[in-house]
């Protein structure tokens, strides 16, 4: 059977007074195994059980602890919480992107509170605080609603500093100094648009491949072209007795245009050729006076009307 003793009851009481805030939004780090081997296990127990928890109270718990080392718990980054207990919760953001923040704060104490970009091996802003407040969760008036649901937007002069997992957090920082408490929540994230740069490369592809088609179309067409020319240059040319034609046409159509008139024309030139034959054999040129001539005209009408 379970008893219950003062010090079970000691911890439970600590727990609940130390429950005040925390990020929900997006996913802070949290304790684990290495926050244990650097924090000691009293302290990494302390959180697990209350992440809500101030870094005031978790001091409290090291002061008596032998396996707190504080030079590698680094206790004011983060509470102690270690990246290598949250790889799984890094978040990639862009420049300019604008990250929605949700906070859950139990108990309200007056303080000052901000939201920065720190870097994690000097534990130091970097730049300016994206959202800061001068009065915060203040006691007179409650919570209000811009304190627990706001954006940050990624500073767009980060440079390279943030492009490594672990290197930089988004940290949310609140210290009630009605009470000498401090909270923070620390969000792991990349900075260095992977999505842009895949986006970038999709659109280069997508560039050398229209590249690449409409070359090929203009060979295709330029093939096709020579051919055409090839074709009609290829018809043979025909010497007929017909009006030469006009500089406008292409070779093609004059083409096109000679050999049909070729089929159509030499049977008529033929006729007239004979018929001209005929009537120069039947009725020789006469010599004599004009009288002979003009009887000869009028017999040579008459045969060819009678034609």
């Amino acid at each position: 059977m379970k008893q219950f003793t003062p010090a079970l009851a000691f911890a439970s009481i600590v727990s609940l007074v130390n429950a005040h805030g925390f990020v929900t939004s997006p996913e802070p780090r949290m304790p684990g195994a290495a926050m244990k081997a650097a924090c000691g296990n009293q302290v990494e127990v302390n959180q697990q059980s209350d992440n809500y928890g101030n870094i005031q109270g978790e001091l409290q718990v090291a002061a008596s602890q032998s396996d707190y080392n504080a030079g590698e718990c680094d206790i004011w980054l983060c509470k102690g919480y270690k990246f290598a207990d949250n790889k799984a919760n890094v978040q990639s953001y862009t420049a300019g992107q604008k990250v929605a923040f949700t906070v859950d704060i139990r108990a309200p104490h007056t303080g000052v509170a901000n939201v920065s970009v720190v870097d994690t091996s000097s534990n130091s802003v970097i730049g300016s605080p994206l959202i800061s407040w001068d009065v915060y969760a203040s006691t007179a008036t409650g919570v209000t609603s811009d304190e627990t649901s706001f954006s940050v937007t990624i500073p767009d002069d980060l440079g390279s500093q943030c492009d490594t997992a672990g290197d930089c957090v988004l940290q949310w920082y609140w210290y009630a100094e009605s009470i000498d408490q401090t909270y923070e929540s620390c969000v792991d994230f990349t900075l260095g648009g992977s999505g842009s740069s895949s986006n970038s490369s999709g659109s280069s592809s997508a560039v050398v491949s229209a590249a690449t088609s409409a070359a090929s179309s203009t060979v295709a067409a330029a093939q096709s072209t020579t051919s055409e020319v090839v074709v009609a240059t290829s018809v043979p040319t025909v010497a007929v007795q017909t009006p030469v034609a006009s500089a406008a046409q292409t070779t093609f159509a004059t083409s096109t245009r000679q050999s049909a008139t070729a089929s159509a024309e030499p049977e008529a030139a033929t006729s007239v050729a004979s018929t001209a034959s005929a009537a120069s054999a039947a009725l020789p040129f006469p010599t004599g006076s004009a009288e002979d001539i003009l009887s000869w005209i009028e017999s040579l009408v008459g045969n060819l009307v009678g034609n």
